[in-house]
């Protein structure tokens, strides 16, 4: 009768002495390589060593040790073939049922500061996806496990009689989609370290969830990859496909501001933005930019959100609160919104470097913009030069102007933004937006400042502006026309600076 074989090679040893006495108890013999085998020996399992198996010693310092006929044969012989069977037992071949194999930890290696280029190549594993590939290629006959995370299923699927072909199938797709990213990531790692030659742009993001649909109900939505580093939902119904544009929005424009600072998000721009140096009074500043926008939208702290802002929250209806924590009683409160999401925020996003869009045939990537304004890039460039305060409003205007939808203008005053104009095709009618929205709210302009994401290309501008008593503006500048802009605030005794740095965002 043919032995029932396992073989086990694992680098990331979780779970595997268990896995083995479950084998065991259902008749498999045990292969094993190396550390292994040690391990499992050492933990009273019998079993064979590969070497012993094949009869060929390990070399190499273990770099060859399962690249061998008798292996891959087992493994990848049609049990239905009937040359395959002849070959098999002419050439003493053993099938091998159970292949369970994960490989060397190559990506934690080579993002380890400490590791050498040799440390990097050397765990670069061989034997382990030539394993997986030949027993995933023979799904019909083979199981092949790659995590820890599978081991309880597949032992209680054994015990039922239930790994089936389809069972066999589903491992297989798994195995096929580690070893993909395993390669792209060893591809990667030579194209971008060693060669200095970025050819390829991979993705290698596995599937978090399928979303309840997309920007609209009649769009499909799926989340791919590592969200919940990130962000930690608290409380509140899923989280949608908008949901996430705009809360990574909010927490991007409110990471850049002061400690204790509050940005609302609609649609990704900004309806209000406040520092304070106080929680609660950031928000009741930002809410008062806009508060018929903020209706609906999601609000963001880079600060410990008390209870007497929780209070201050629940007064209106809000989709996300975003923060890096809660107080309990905040959390209490809160709470008392059944659909509201809470959201925690767990990491920056100092590591997140590109920006991806997909476009017909392929993707657009691009620098994630980390742009900073600090003072010896700041250019004054008008007779009047602008006053300390009228400084530190425009650097915050210019935070906020940065992740608002071009053409972008934001009109601050006593850092706290109180006027927006966001996606406009003209830069004058974002002006006019801005200024239409602050009086709306009852905002008085006068003596509050500007900031332009790009250069204005006429001076009409800046002339909107001094109408509504606008009286510093921060723009790039580079246009043609500077002088001529430079000229109209001389002439309205306008301070304005230049920084050099454009802030478009599509």
């Amino acid at each position: 009768m043919q032995n029932k074989i396992a073989l086990i090679s694992v680098s990331d040893k979780t779970g595997i002495v268990q896995f083995a006495e479950n084998l065991k108890s259902f008749g498999y013999q045990i292969l094993a390589t190396g550390n292994t085998a040690k391990l499992l020996g050492e933990n009273g399992i019998d079993l064979i060593n590969v070497s012993d198996f094949t009869g060929f010693p390990e070399i190499f310092d273990g770099r060859v040790k399962t690249l061998h006929p008798k292996i891959f044969g087992g493994i990848l012989m049609r049990r239905d073939n009937v040359n395959d069977v002849k070959e098999s037992e002419v050439n003493n071949i053993e099938q091998i049922d159970i292949v369970c194999v994960n490989l060397y930890p190559f990506k934690q290696v080579v993002d380890s500061p400490d590791s050498t280029t040799k440390d990097k190549i050397e765990n670069i594993d061989i034997g382990g996806p030539s394993l997986i590939r030949a027993a995933a290629k023979n799904y019909e006959s083979v199981s092949v496990l790659t995590s820890p995370s599978q081991y309880e299923n597949f032992a209680e699927a054994l015990a039922e009689g239930k790994v089936d072909i389809e069972y066999r199938k589903k491992l297989a797709a798994e195995a096929f989609s580690l070893t993909t990213e395993y390669d792209s990531f060893i591809a990667d790692y030579f194209e971008r370290e060693l060669l200095k030659e970025p050819n390829h742009y991979r993705l290698n993001l596995k599937l978090n969830r399928k979303l309840r649909y997309g920007e609209n109900p009649h769009q499909e939505a799926f989340l791919y990859g590592d969200f919940d580093k990130y962000f930690e939902v608290l409380h509140g119904k899923e989280l949608s496909y908008n949901n996430i544009v705009d809360l990574v929005a909010a927490v991007e424009i409110v990471s850049e501001l002061e400690p204790y600072s509050c940005a609302i998000i609609k649609h990704t721009n900004a309806c209000g933005a406040a520092s304070s140096g106080d929680t609660f009074n950031s928000y009741v500043n930002a809410l008062a930019c806009d508060p018929v926008s903020a209706f609906g939208g999601i609000v963001a702290f880079n600060s410990k959100v008390d209870e007497k802002t929780a209070h201050k929250l629940n007064e209106i209806f809000l989709e996300i609160i975003i923060a890096p924590d809660f107080s309990g009683a905040a959390l209490e409160i809160l709470k008392k919104k059944k659909n509201r999401r809470l959201v925690k925020i767990l990491s920056n996003f100092e590591d997140i470097n590109s920006i991806v869009k997909s476009i017909p045939g392929g993707i657009l990537v691009q620098d994630k913009d980390k742009s900073v304004i600090t003072d010896d890039m700041i250019k004054n460039v008008t007779e009047r030069k602008c006053t300390d305060e009228e400084l530190e409003n425009l650097k915050f205007a210019w935070k906020i102007c940065k992740h608002t939808k071009s053409n972008a203008i934001v009109f601050v005053k006593n850092k706290m933004a109180i006027g927006v104009g966001a996606g406009q095709m003209s830069r004058i009618d974002s002006v006019k937006l801005a200024a239409n929205r602050a009086k709306e709210h009852g905002h008085d302009l006068a003596g509050a400042v500007a900031a332009s994401d790009a250069f204005f290309p006429f001076p009409d501008g800046i002339e909107e502006m001094s109408s509504y008593g606008i009286t510093s503006v921060i723009q790039p500048g580079g246009s043609i026309r500077d002088e001529e802009v430079i000229d109209a605030a001389n002439k309205l005794n306008i301070s304005m600076v230049f920084t050099g740095i454009r802030n478009f965002k599509h």
